[in-house]
């Protein structure tokens, strides 16, 4: 596990939306990744408007992020959140491998930045030191992420003008 993050993009100036999906499951941590999130959004995309929706569980935040990004207003970038706990069966591994891949689905296809930050972790432990503390940080390292992508992304419009 790396614990060097890029550094943290510059302040956006630009108008739009960033979506949060996040998880209501295993709250606790989810919500500290919302939290986070959403401060170094505000901080560093003052003039984004931030829309948070929450679903039940992690399986269920790739349908969401496929409704936002084909929806006609779709936002700059989304930002995926949650937490999955490893248990003593394979389920786990196959609801993180299904998000997975369809996060990486929706954002290829509708050429959107999708932040993928649903932590797949082996005990709650591990699961506080990623979204409770300053140091290793998921939310704030999914929204400089978000940041950093509609940098680029407004970069390769521009190129293509």
């Amino acid at each position: 596990m790396s614990k060097t993050a890029p550094e943290t993009p510059s302040p956006l100036s630009c108008d739009g939306s960033i979506a949060i999906v996040a998880s209501r499951y295993n709250a606790r941590f989810t919500d500290a990744l919302v939290e986070s999130a959403s401060a170094t959004l505000a901080r560093l995309a003052p003039g984004l408007t931030i829309r948070v929706v929450r679903v039940p569980g992690a399986f269920e935040i790739p349908v969401v992020v496929e409704a936002l990004a084909s929806s006609e207003d779709q936002p700059l970038a989304i930002l995926a959140l949650g937490v999955i706990i490893r248990g003593s069966t394979a389920h786990a591994d196959l609801i993180a491998e299904s998000i997975t891949r369809s996060l990486q689905d929706t954002g290829v296809s509708h050429l959107i930045p999708v932040i993928h930050e649903v932590l797949l972790v082996e005990n709650a432990a591990q699961a506080e030191a990623r979204t409770l503390g300053d140091e290793l940080n998921r939310g704030r390292e999914a929204a400089e992420a978000a940041v950093a992508m509609i940098e680029v992304m407004a970069s390769l419009e521009n190129a293509a003008d």
